[in-house]
């Protein structure tokens, strides 16, 4: 799914309810709310803090698209075009960051 489609389909569901989108401080309340819980599930993860007995499993890639969904309806409720924001932001770290780092060894076939 490309995201201007996704920044589609989530402007069709928040249409559908008569609040519609909420405003700016609302949402970056629910991002950072969303956030947490990522940094949550990651922690139990990789880091040292363990699950308690009863605390049900969490599917990371669901956490991961719930904070993409609320930066979706951040960036709708302010008129953002995410795909411009995402190519702009790329070109930013290529001119920045493109010889920072060594590069990847060629993989086979390429």
């Amino acid at each position: 799914m490309e995201i201007r489609d996704a920044q589609r389909k989530v402007d069709e569901w928040i249409s559908q309810f008569e609040e519609g989108y909420w405003p700016p401080l609302t949402n970056l309340a629910r991002l950072i709310e969303e956030v947490g819980e990522l940094a949550r599930e990651l922690n139990h993860r990789f880091g040292p803090k363990v699950k308690k007995a009863k605390e049900p499993d969490q599917e990371l890639a669901l956490e991961l698209a719930d904070v993409l969904f609320v930066l979706i309806v951040i960036a709708n409720e302010q008129g953002i075009d995410l795909d411009k924001a995402l190519e702009g932001v790329l070109a930013k770290y290529r001119e920045r960051d493109g010889e920072r780092w060594a590069p990847a060894p060629l993989r086979k076939g390429q």
